[in-house]
């Protein structure tokens, strides 16, 4: 798959990017300007973008042009997002957008060698392929997708990995959200040092 990709990461398989509002996670509400890579071998069933799973449908862009896109907006944080973007080597990338006064984010499921440097790591474990345990203690964020109720036992086993000041989130899987909702709900007042996630840009209709 990534055997046309530079390892220096000056080119990447852009699915798509955009200027939004980040729905999810921590920094919900804020301006940003999202970059989802193509290419991604985690599997999860339920996934909302399936159609970055294949790198090679989506062209090999400049990071060089992706970086002065995102500069033109008003918002100065992006989200690199998948697909699984640590299947590529992002050090290029982030030192561009950094050195334009741009913060950068990242959401991952960790399953891939961490590179580039963050402002904020997002890091979105999956059951079907485990994130690596040296990424744990970099994530900012530990936010994890409840499908059924075993995935609240599975999230304790993350929660044990990551840093002391980790932000803990738990977020409904969008097309379970009736049923597992209210036992989010539950399990955080229980269990007050995770928080609740949702998918706010669903109900705002934006991407």
């Amino acid at each position: 798959m990534a055997h046309q990709i530079p390892e220096d990461g000056t080119l990447l398989p852009l699915m798509e990017d955009f200027y939004t509002i980040q729905g999810e996670g921590y920094n919900t509400g804020k301006a940003a300007y999202f970059i989802r890579l193509g290419g991604c071998d985690v599997g999860c069933h339920w996934c909302d973008v399936k159609e970055s799973w294949d790198a090679e449908l989506h062209p090999l862009t400049k990071a060089d042009e992706i970086a002065a896109k995102a500069s033109t907006f008003p918002g100065k944080a992006v989200v690199v997002t998948g697909g699984e973007p640590l299947i590529y080597n992002l050090d290029y990338l982030t030192k561009e957008l950094q050195a334009k006064g741009i913060l950068t984010f990242i959401e991952t499921s960790g399953a891939y060698p961490l590179s580039g440097s963050w402002d904020w790591i997002c890091l979105s474990p999956k059951k079907f392929k485990a994130p690596r345990p040296d990424i744990a203690p970099f994530a900012n964020e530990l936010k994890v997708i409840v499908f059924n109720k075993s995935d609240f036992e599975w999230a304790e086993k993350y929660a044990e990995m990551v840093g002391p000041n980790c932000k803990l989130y738990l977020q409904p899987e969008w097309s379970k959200a009736k049923t597992i909702t209210p036992l989010i709900v539950d399990y955080v007042m229980a269990n007050p040092k995770w928080e609740i996630s949702l998918q706010t840009h669903k109900f705002l209709n934006i991407p």
